[in-house]
């Protein structure tokens, strides 16, 4: 070799090294928790606009450090960059079922159903990028669910986008009768229909949300359950892919988060027909002396609640002050 390349080999060498040890990238990536990129990104805003990843960021060096999803990120492409670090000033497509979907992440989030929180009532698709980000506009990618990181910071009663206090503390400040989200109102002419009476319901009569539960003729919870527990709306409703309607959870392992895991993994089948949710409530209830067919399976392989295959909707509906708040 000639001496004369000496030199711009100890520079290429002392190139590679810089790169391949980031110093923003653990700040961006493990510190801050904020993935979105804005004009700030790289030195004073020089890289903000720009469409192509690659020339900066080599698709062998980057997600080094995130174990969980460098191979992935490394399949997918630059296509994947989007859906974690936002359109950098760009038009460019924020992409997020291209990894979150049932054959690559199945379990993050589990999704398979037909059903799913797409805000289109008659809708039978899967849930799509923009729907994605509606909830989780700016998740950390971690691998750790924060209410407060990874949901989309909406505006309170007093139009204040305050922090939350529990995952119902999202859901409500959509679902309810008079402070709605501005672009996202839920049209409908009954005061009484769940979907915006919600939220009064669960803090004034629901005996899943405020009120005590206790002291009732079925008594009986499973492990971790109390009657003064409040029931998160995710405990019934899954978001992200169900095969029942009003979004009922269609296994135990999307919901009933309260279940002891090896129980709650079993992934006990909730089938909802005609009105009967008795292979849901059966999920948490378990009445100590049964009563009205408390000792018949429910159809899932569970026993715990009264008139089995029956209609439960005459006598229990959220918010229904005459059957004990449901």
């Amino acid at each position: 070799m000639s001496r004369t390349w000496l030199p711009y080999l100890l520079l290429s060498v002392l190139a590679l090294s810089g790169c391949d040890s980031d110093p923003h990238e653990s700040t961006v990536s493990l510190q801050s928790g904020h993935l979105i990129l804005d004009s700030g990104h790289g030195n004073g805003g020089s890289a903000w606009g720009l469409v192509d990843c690659a020339a900066c960021h080599p698709l062998s060096l980057i997600h080094r450090r995130a174990l969980r999803i460098r191979d992935m990120v490394r399949d997918k492409g630059f296509d994947s960059c989007t859906g974690c670090h936002g359109g950098n000033g760009t038009r460019q497509p924020r992409r997020c079922v291209l990894c979150h979907n049932p054959d690559d992440l199945p379990s993050h989030p589990l999704g398979n159903g037909v059903n799913g929180h797409d805000f289109v009532k008659s809708s039978r698709e899967p849930l799509n990028d923009e729907q994605c980000l509606v909830c989780h506009v700016a998740s950390d990618m971690n691998g750790y669910f924060d209410i407060n990181r990874d949901l989309t910071r909406l505006v309170d009663v007093n139009g204040l986008a305050t922090h939350y206090a529990s995952l119902s503390d999202f859901c409500l400040r959509c679902h309810n009768r008079d402070h709605q989200q501005a672009g996202f109102e839920i049209t409908t002419t009954a005061l009484d229909d769940p979907l915006i009476a919600i939220e009064d319901a669960w803090r004034y009569a629901d005996k899943h949300g405020w009120i005590d539960g206790g002291g009732r003729t079925y008594a009986g919870l499973r492990d971790a359950y109390v009657y003064t527990s409040r029931v998160a709306c995710t405990d019934c409703h899954v978001m992200h892919g169900t095969q029942n309607t009003g979004l009922i959870i269609d296994r135990s392992d999307k919901g009933a988060s309260r279940l002891m895991v090896a129980f709650s993994q079993r992934a006990w089948p909730v089938v909802i027909r005609e009105g009967d949710f008795s292979q849901l409530c059966v999920l948490c209830h378990a009445m100590k002396i049964p009563l009205e067919q408390g000792g018949l399976d429910a159809g899932n392989g569970l026993r715990g609640v009264h008139r089995v295959g029956e209609d439960c909707r005459p006598c229990h509906q959220h918010g229904e002050a005459l059957q004990a708040g449901m």
